[in-house]
């Protein structure tokens, strides 16, 4: 799945490309920690129960923007507890949906 350490570098990338842009930093921030150290990937579960809270915050509110950065951290954060080996992974195609949700966030987020 980290061939290489490809989606790692991949993640870390589009983290620090949507640092950027993003006004919630926080929990994009704790990915981008993730991505500099292997040994934070189990604090991925986690992560990504702090994230899917916001998530329903963001799709309660209608707020599209923030819904799509929600959505992309999730599967950051499912495909990092996913690397980390621990029990109970998440579904075997979270580190398919990185790049898929990383643009739906670039098209969300920057005017056409």
């Amino acid at each position: 799945m980290n061939h290489g350490g490809q989606i790692v570098n991949a993640i870390g990338g589009l983290v620090d490309l949507f640092g950027v842009d993003c006004s919630d930093k926080e929990t994009l921030n704790e990915l981008g920690l993730m991505a500099a150290d292997h040994s934070r990937w189990h604090l991925g579960r986690a992560l990504f129960q702090r994230i899917r809270s916001k998530t329903l915050i963001a799709e309660r509110s209608n707020d599209s923007v923030k819904l799509a950065q929600c959505i992309f951290e999730e599967a950051c954060a499912k495909t990092f507890y996913n690397l980390s080996l621990h029990p109970a992974p998440f579904d075997p195609d979270s580190p398919y949906w990185v790049i898929p949700n990383a643009i739906a966030l670039l098209c969300s987020s920057r005017p056409p």
